[in-house]
């Protein structure tokens, strides 16, 4: 499958490496791997466990071989886009510790260690499936910048044996880990909490971690899910929205103040969209979709961050 994907990304790429600036070549391999095939909470459905860690590597290779057809291609600045958060230890114990730390290892390091320093996290390489050490050099080929999905921190303690639920997905009691509600932040509609600094904490630890290997990094998506609908004017007010966006960029102007290299920043998302498993339940856009008549309704967050745009376009000449 990685090899079809590279095939795909070749004849992409003939037809449009004229015309397109930006190139990803996957997109959020992690939520693949855990959601898809880890849990079955999206398409196919497969509820492997820790046995969804070869998805991983397919997916890294994809990426690997992708890169190569593309740049044969013609196509330039290509990157990867990784869903990554901090993992706020439940405690100062050396149980919730050590489950915190297994915890970013599977979801944050295992998709961006391959990719920046050319192997695996410890213990890790020996479950993945095919020659790793020569999938590695294609996996770990330099990149042009490196795309950053950020929502928001993850709380993880000791393994308990409860049900829990994430995204209104049961996980596995069996899980080396136990993921606990973060408290004292607001809530988004789909019920993540909103913490604008975990942006800025997450951008400094790549940067502690991977030093000068790290390139340049666009934040390629962050956004949230909230139910407003037009008024009786048609008017839709997003308050929080705005809030939500507003914080956000802000955390992330305090992490290119502290040295951060991030070139661009992609609000989730243009539109009312298909959200994965929760199709038209969640509404992250900044434009309202009725999604019986396709009308749509540029809500109030809209003309904010365009004159945001504007403002910051203005002033820089």
């Amino acid at each position: 499958t990685a090899y079809r994907f590279a095939d795909y990304a070749a004849i992409v790429g003939g037809r449009l490496a004229d015309r397109v600036g930006m190139w990803i070549t996957m997109n959020e391999p992690t939520v693949v791997t855990s959601f898809a095939y880890g849990v079955g909470a999206h398409a196919p459905g497969r509820t492997l466990g820790l046995g969804a860690l070869p998805v991983a590597h397919h997916q890294l290779l994809a990426h690997g071989l992708a890169m190569q057809a593309l740049r044969v291609a013609g196509g330039r600045e290509i990157g990867i886009a990784n869903n990554q958060a901090p993992a706020w230890r439940a405690s100062e114990s050396a149980e919730d510790q050590a489950a915190a730390a297994l915890y970013e290892t599977i979801f944050n390091w295992l998709f961006s260690d391959p990719l920046l320093l050319g192997r695996y996290p410890d213990g890790f390489a020996g479950l993945m499936p095919g020659p790793v050490e020569e999938d590695l050099k294609i996996i770990s080929a330099p990149l042009d910048w490196y795309g950053l999905n950020y929502y928001n921190p993850v709380r993880v303690g000791a393994p308990t044996g409860a049900v829990r639920h994430v995204d209104g997905v049961e996980m596995p009691s069996d899980l080396p880990f136990d993921l606990l509600e973060i408290e004292g932040y607001p809530r988004t509609h789909f019920d993540w909490p909103v913490v604008p600094h975990g942006l800025s904490e997450i951008i400094g630890t790549l940067r502690s971690r991977y030093g000068e290997a790290l390139p340049p990094i666009f934040i390629t998506e962050n956004g949230c899910s909230y139910a407003d609908g037009p008024n009786a004017e048609g008017r839709v007010e997003d308050r929080l929205r705005i809030d939500y966006l507003d914080g956000h960029l802000h955390a992330l102007a305090e992490a290119i103040d502290d040295g951060a290299d991030v070139r661009g920043y992609f609000v989730w998302s243009l539109l009312d969209n298909f959200e994965w498993a929760a199709g038209y339940e969640q509404r992250f856009g900044l434009v309202h979709v009725d999604f019986d008549t396709l009308t749509r309704t540029p809500k109030d967050s809209y003309h904010w961050y365009r004159d945001l745009i504007l403002a910051h376009s203005t002033a820089r000449g």
